[in-house]
């Protein structure tokens, strides 16, 4: 029940901002998530011997975010993490801290300039690539909780069963059909599923990865932020990895795209 109470609030603010708001203060809500998200990174990695990536992570993430040419800030933060590396107790570790610093401030914030971007490419195209996540993470509790019975990767998430995975990705294809048929008409029928089933696979990724960090962190939850979900990085664990691989897609194959890029 807190679940889909935190849901009915959030998904319409969510919506709003990514189809209504205005460029403010959708990138004053994603710089928020971000810095809340990456924070709970940071608690989760640091319960293992490496670097806490603090403050400096979150000053990165924002240029990364904020930056004209963010593959630049990619590569200084990867510089300020070997830097801050150094002063590792135990040197084996600084590899390991350096590395997590960096994944940090990629995983996170990078994903969040993909969202930036998408939006300005066409605000209908980020609220596509979301739907392949929320549809499919919704879809797959449920389906999964009626008929699981195979586990899918039960060494990370014991919870998870292929026939949730099933229902995951077609969830995904319906919400991303119906939506593309009234938002994005001129994209073909194909190209909209091959898209929704792409990005949805890359969220259900995304999901399994974030559960692999907690579970080898000993932790059940990011954070307690929003009741039935955890925290912000368990709500958007999956979209991290989908709202990249559909905006990579959109600058690839622009051609598959025409008239709907815009």
């Amino acid at each position: 029940m807190k679940r889909l109470a935190t849901s009915l609030v959030l998904i319409p603010v969510i919506a709003w901002l990514v189809l209504e708001g205005p460029d403010w203060a959708f990138l004053t809500a994603i710089a928020c998530i971000g810095l809340i998200a990456f924070h709970e990174y940071n608690q989760i990695a640091s319960r293992r011997p490496a670097l806490s990536a603090g403050l400096p992570g979150m000053a990165s993430g924002l240029a990364l975010l904020l930056a004209p040419e963010p593959w630049i800030v990619v590569v200084l933060a990867a510089i300020v993490g070997m830097s801050l590396a150094l002063r590792t107790p135990d040197l084996a570790n600084a590899a390991a801290g350096a590395a997590t610093f960096t994944l940090g401030v990629v995983y996170i914030f990078g994903s969040l300039r993909c969202a930036l971007e998408l939006r300005m490419m066409n605000h209908h195209w980020l609220m596509f690539a979301l739907l392949a996540a929320w549809a499919g993470d919704t879809a797959a509790l449920y389906v999964g909780r009626a008929c699981g019975r195979h586990p899918m990767a039960p060494r990370v998430s014991p919870a998870k069963s292929w026939e949730g995975a099933a229902g995951s990705t077609a969830g995904g294809l319906a919400a991303c059909g119906v939506y593309a048929h009234y938002l994005l008409p001129a994209t073909p029928l194909g190209v909209v599923l091959a898209l929704a089933a792409v990005g949805n696979l890359a969220g259900q990724v995304g999901d399994l990865f974030e559960s692999a960090l907690k579970r080898g962190a000993g932790v059940k939850d990011s954070g307690s932020l929003l009741p039935g979900h955890g925290g912000w990085l368990d709500r958007i664990d999956a979209s991290l990895f989908s709202v990249p691989v559909v905006y990579a897609l959109l600058k690839v194959f622009p051609q598959l795209f025409s008239g709907s890029i815009a």
